[in-house]
């Protein structure tokens, strides 16, 4: 797992957008894709299982 200090401000900005809006973090970090589509229904059913999932795709890159 990579350092918290070697993030740039980009992945900062996508990590609070993860928070605020899970799907738009997930979209800024992937694309319109599998991950996308995943965060919207783990957002719909619950919305902390989609800043989980948003959070861990970003910090996975």
């Amino acid at each position: 797992m990579s350092n918290i200090s070697t993030r740039s401000d980009g992945d900062v900005l996508k990590i609070l957008l993860a928070i605020l809006l899970p799907p738009v973090g997930v979209l800024m970090e992937v694309g319109l894709g599998l991950q996308f589509w995943l965060n919207i229904l783990l957002t719909l059913f619950g919305y902390i299982p989609g800043i989980i999932h948003a959070v861990y795709i970003i910090l996975k890159r």
